[in-house]
């Protein structure tokens, strides 16, 4: 059963094709993805309506190079995914819209996925994939949860941001320190070469005895660290905040996941999301996990950020469990806000 998923939530255009035959994990064939960052940075951030034009520009040469690559014609499709939601709606509109009309053409079902849940199922492509149950921290640039998860479709929320996501905290925060969009990746590594310890920032509902996020308050003490500092802040300075900004949200987020592990008894953790593929975020984690007996499980690098393999996987595997929504009417929505706890299994 080929599985082809299109991605197309926020700035990533991504195509993928998995082989979904059997009870195995599916098996990524080819996948290919287009990223609007040099498009959106003139402007320090996402502009929802270019992201929609572009998507419509992107997507068929897309899928036309993922069919090539995997040396498979459109015709031998069984199943089109595409990302229904959470996402920017007309970003999502454009991946709904193009995924009907090839399911239509080809006389094939249609099957909407929860962008979440392909983030949270993303390890399982990887060469260390996970195997259920887990917790897993989702942390990206809109959202920061922590879920156990039993099985497809069994998703327990366990704690979640009560305002900033992680990513939002790296992105603002760069911004701040006159740092280039997308700001996470660039105060990370600026922050490789500053001393963590230099400032004295906040540590968001750390003792909160829940296992819920914050991530305001931080922003808004390195805003107000950085006024102190002045207008012309030198590099030192500049490279000393970058790192104890990064210090203070990957401590939060390797503590409250540890207290994940202890309160579920799980011995697995799973991490996906843009922020997931942060180097100082996995090296804390894998060390306190390591002493614990804990396996971490992560996607690969290229695929931690929005892609449309995760798409086609999340697809395959609902359709292997039996639980997919299949569409033969090729009518559609969307649903840019979609809580992974409401998704019916």
């Amino acid at each position: 059963m080929l599985v082809i998923g299109i991605e197309s939530s926020c700035d990533e255009t991504g195509v993928a094709l998995v082989d979904a035959s059997g009870q195995g994990v599916p098996v990524l064939l080819s996948h290919a993805l287009h990223s609007q960052i040099d498009m959106h940075q003139a402007y320090g951030g996402v502009v929802p309506e270019l992201a929609s034009r572009d998507h419509i520009r992107r997507v068929l040469p897309l899928i036309e190079e993922v069919a090539a690559r995997a040396q498979r014609t459109l015709a031998q499709v069984d199943v089109v995914a595409y990302t229904r939601g959470p996402g920017l709606a007309g970003a999502l509109l454009v991946g709904a819209g193009v995924a009907c009309a090839l399911a239509a053409a080809l006389g094939k079902p249609v099957v909407g996925v929860h962008h979440l849940e392909g983030h949270l199922l993303s390890p399982f492509l990887s060469a260390d994939p996970p195997e259920f149950a887990f917790v897993a921290l989702l942390v990206s640039g809109g959202h920061t949860q922590l879920m156990r998860v039993d099985r497809v479709g069994s998703y327990e929320l366990l704690g979640e941001t009560i305002d900033d996501a992680a990513g939002e905290a790296f992105d603002k925060s760069a911004k701040l320190l006159g740092l280039p969009y997308p700001g996470g990746p660039a105060l990370a590594k600026l922050a490789l070469q500053g001393d963590a310890l230099a400032f004295k920032l906040p540590r968001p509902l750390l003792h909160s005895g829940d296992l819920d996020f914050s991530f305001s308050g931080l922003k808004t003490a390195v805003l107000t660290q950085a006024r102190k500092l002045g207008e012309v802040m030198s590099d030192k300075n500049k490279a000393d905040l970058a790192a104890s900004t990064q210090a203070a949200i990957v401590e939060v987020l390797v503590k409250k996941s540890l207290k994940a592990l202890e309160q579920t008894g799980l011995k697995r953790l799973v991490v996906a999301g843009g922020v997931g593929a942060n180097t100082l975020l996995r090296e804390q984690l894998n060390d306190a996990c390591q002493k614990r007996g804990i396996r971490v499980h992560y996607p690969e690098l290229h695929l931690c950020t929005d892609n449309g393999a995760m798409i086609a996987l999340a697809a395959g595997m609902r359709l292997q469990a039996g639980m997919a929504q299949i569409n033969t009417a090729y009518s559609f929505d969307v649903k840019p806000r979609w809580p992974l706890g409401l998704l019916a299994a």
